[in-house]
């Protein structure tokens, strides 16, 4: 970690840990989901500080999918609130928050497999602006947004592969583009859903670094198993198991809480639903 990467750091930890409740972007309040009376999330209360990045964690069948789901608004919670810089977003559908600036990767950011690297980055700048898909006249309309463009593919390392389609990318490289896209449409607060998920050691320290980079200016929560990523990049980690809420803290403090310890052994670290 850089000098400057340190004390970016060093400013979160100091914002995450200032108290102050006008700094929590995104908090929850006895968030549940009850499926046929199964609880897959049981009454979480979850706080995300401004400019931090904070990672959702948990053994297998915790419930952080299903809380990331919540969150997002690809799932209705049974019961509980959600809001976000002050506005209760509990009833708002996906495309309504992402207005607001919560963007979830990988989800809303549709990739369009045949197109280029390039085409793909000035689609999301253009429906950013809310320009209509005239794609008889879209050369046209695009060329205007190629150097807000060229700046974010090479914000994410894709430079040397702006003309390729993206479906000529690697795994790696391709959610590197999801991570363009996404940022195309200035999300004030990013959700990552397992963004390592597949990823060879090469690409995932690609992509951490990538993460880190583009923290700098908002706020990153992620859903992630991958414990290694977790302790390298996370300011502040909630673990969730059996639904609800079993630890929060930085890694120092969850890694050696007996409590986290028993529920990763009990059922084995891996992919959380």
């Amino acid at each position: 970690m850089n000098a400057v990467q340190q004390e970016q750091k060093l400013r979160r930890h100091a914002s995450a840990h200032d108290g102050c409740s006008y700094d929590t972007i995104l908090h929850t309040r006895g968030l549940t989901k009850e499926f046929a009376g199964f609880t897959a999330v049981n009454g979480v209360d979850l706080s995300v500080r401004r400019g931090t990045i904070h990672a959702l964690i948990g053994p297998n069948g915790a419930g952080k999918t299903t809380c990331f789901n919540l969150l997002t608004k690809f799932l209705a919670p049974t019961r509980g609130s959600i809001v976000y810089n002050g506005r209760d977003i509990t009833r708002q559908k996906p495309a309504e928050i992402a207005r607001l600036g919560l963007v979830r990767s990988f989800q809303i950011s549709a990739v369009f497999p045949q197109l280029s690297v390039m085409n793909n980055v000035r689609i999301a700048l253009q429906r950013k602006r809310g320009d209509s898909f005239d794609f008889w006249r879209s050369e046209r309309v695009l060329k205007k947004l190629d150097d807000e463009a060229k700046a974010l593919v090479d914000a994410v390392g894709l430079t040397p592969f702006v003309s390729l389609t993206a479906v000529e990318l690697s795994y790696g490289r391709k959610r590197a583009l999801e991570i363009a896209t996404t940022l195309a449409l200035d999300p004030e607060m990013l959700l990552l859903d397992e963004p390592m998920a597949g990823m060879g050691r090469e690409d995932i320290d690609r992509i951490a670094t990538l993460i880190r980079k583009v923290s700098k200016n908002r706020t990153i929560l992620m859903v992630e198993h991958n414990l290694s990523v977790v302790a390298s990049l996370s300011d502040r980690i909630t673990v969730l198991a059996r639904g609800q809420v079993l630890a929060e803290g930085d890694y120092a403090t969850v890694s050696k809480d007996p409590r986290v310890i028993e529920a990763y052994i009990g059922s084995g670290v891996g992919h959380g639903h």
